[in-house]
This record gives structure tokens, C-alpha cells and sequence, in this order.
């Protein structure tokens, strides 16, 4: 007789198979801090190029860069696991689906939202960033892509199993992402003008906060939709 595996365990079970089917699709979680990277190196090149100018764009160009590169990371948040059946046995496992799905969210900005939090500050220094606002700036994109993380999972399992569903997903997460992007880049710019951030920094927590009490759950209300 199996003994029942507690949804803490499963989680942790759940996270590092994620993690080692990731490592052997490594193109997938690369594409986004690819195309990072190069929306980064476009915005001076359409721009004016004095430092001046580039520091005043850099927080709106680190921006738009991540929520861009969050949205192309999503949609290979459930698409495997869909089409391979894997998400209908978890949906019948008996474990709280909004766990799992949470779980894999975590592996899914791991791989995708940790690399862009590691190199932004680096980006916004090429922009004319000062080097002392790099912590400053480590924090918001922490938080931030965080509750992008979270915010796309709710989008991707409603899309679930659609034809051409990355359009759709655009439309569904961008209008609940303007909130992250506008006080992420307003913390941005405080942190590179180096001046206090902590206003900024506590609304951007209270919508991480608010995202992975809420957003799970969503998911998995969603992933049952789409499921059946």
C-alpha cells in the first residue's frame, strides 16, 4: 500500500522534475533573456544617445523589456504538461491543485524571471544607471517579476489548450500587468535617481502579496475550465 505523500512534499517533487525537464530544453527559458537583452540594447539605438537621456529611459526601457519577456515566458508555462496529460493528473490527485500550480509558477520564474532580476541592474548601468543603484534596482525587479510570474500563470491556464492562445494571453495579462509596470518603473526611477523608494517598494510588495494569495488559486479555478 503507497503511502500518501503530504502537498509540501509533492510540491518540492513536483519543482524538481520541472527543473530537470527545463534543463534539457535550455532554448526555452534562454528565449526570454535573449530577447531581454535585445529590447534593452534597442532603446538607445532609437533614442537620443546622451546619458542623461539614457538614465531618464532606463527604468521605462527595463520595464517594458520584462513585462515583453515575461509574456513570451508564459506560454511555455503549462503547454508541455497539457498536451502530455500531466495537468489532468494532478487535477485528480487529491493534492490542492492551486499548490502544484504554484509550485511550478516557482520553477517557471526561476528559470525565466531570476535571470532577468540578475542581469537588469547590469542593463540599466549600460543606460547610464549609477553602480550604487544597483541594489535598489535588484529589489523592484525581484518583486516585480515576481508578480508578473504570478499574474501570467492566471493567463496561461485559461488560454490552456487554445489554438494561436498567445495573442489571447496578451490581451488577458497586459491590462492586470499596468499596475506592476507602473510602480516598478516609478521605483526604478527613485532607485536610480537614488533617492528614498520605500512608498514605491511597499505597493509593488502589497501586489506580489496580493498576487500569490489570489493568483493560484485563479489558476487552478482556470485550469479546471480548461481542463474539462
Amino acid at each position: 500500500m503507497s503511502t500518501p505523500v503530504s502537498a509540501a512534499r509533492a510540491g518540492w517533487l513536483l519543482m524538481r522534475r520541472d527543473l530537470r525537464l527545463a534543463m534539457r530544453r535550455p532554448g526555452e527559458w534562454l528565449q526570454p533573456l535573449g530577447f531581454f537583452l535585445v529590447v534593452m540594447t534597442l532603446f538607445p539605438l532609437a533614442g537620443n544617445p546622451q546619458l542623461s537621456r539614457l538614465r531618464d529611459m532606463a527604468p521605462a526601457a527595463l520595464w517594458v523589456a520584462a513585462l515583453l519577456s515575461s509574456l513570451l515566458a508564459l506560454e511555455f508555462l503549462f503547454r508541455e504538461d497539457g498536451q502530455d496529460g500531466t495537468l489532468e493528473q494532478l487535477a485528480v490527485s487529491g493534492l490542492p491543485l492551486s499548490w502544484l500550480l504554484l509550485a511550478k509558477t516557482c520553477v517557471h520564474w526561476l528559470l525565466t524571471g531570476l535571470p532577468l532580476v540578475l542581469v537588469g541592474p547590469l542593463a540599466a548601468t549600460a543606460l547610464g544607471a549609477p553602480y550604487a543603484s544597483i541594489p535598489g534596482v535588484l529589489v523592484v525587479l525581484l518583486v516585480g517579476s515576481l508578480a508578473l510570474s504570478l499574474i501570467g500563470a492566471v493567463g496561461a491556464a485559461l488560454t490552456l489548450g487554445l489554438r494561436r492562445g498567445g495573442v489571447l494571453l496578451a490581451l488577458l495579462v497586459l491590462p492586470l500587468a499596468v499596475p506592476v509596470l507602473i510602480f516598478g518603473a516609478r521605483a526604478s526611477a527613485l532607485a536610480i535617481a537614488l533617492e528614498p523608494m520605500a512608498g514605491s517598494i511597499y505597493l509593488l510588495g502589497s501586489i506580489a502579496v496580493l498576487s500569490a494569495t489570489l493568483a493560484p488559486l485563479a489558476a487552478a479555478a482556470a485550469m479546471r475550465i480548461s481542463l474539462e
